[in-house]
């Protein structure tokens, strides 16, 4: 039993330690991403796109959905 309390403890402090090793953003790196957003220079800039019209296309059938759900009630 005294290997799989060893493994539970190293899991534990994996996932305690790898958080730290996150680095937050300066105001220059923001400003760069922004930059890249708005010229579409973004990496898989395709598919963040697609992934965005769809969701409008979606937002828009709910809203959609909803109207022609509240003119049927009426």
């Amino acid at each position: 039993m005294k290997p799989y309390y060893l493994l539970i403890l190293m899991i534990a402090t994996t996932i305690l330690v790898l958080p730290a090793c996150d680095q937050k953003q300066t105001g220059t790196e923001k400003a760069m991403n922004k930059v890249d957003d708005a010229l579409d220079r973004r990496p898989g800039e395709k598919a963040r796109d697609a992934a965005e019209d769809a969701s409008d296309k979606l937002e828009d059938a709910g809203k959609e959905i909803k109207e022609n759900v509240k003119d049927a009630t009426n």
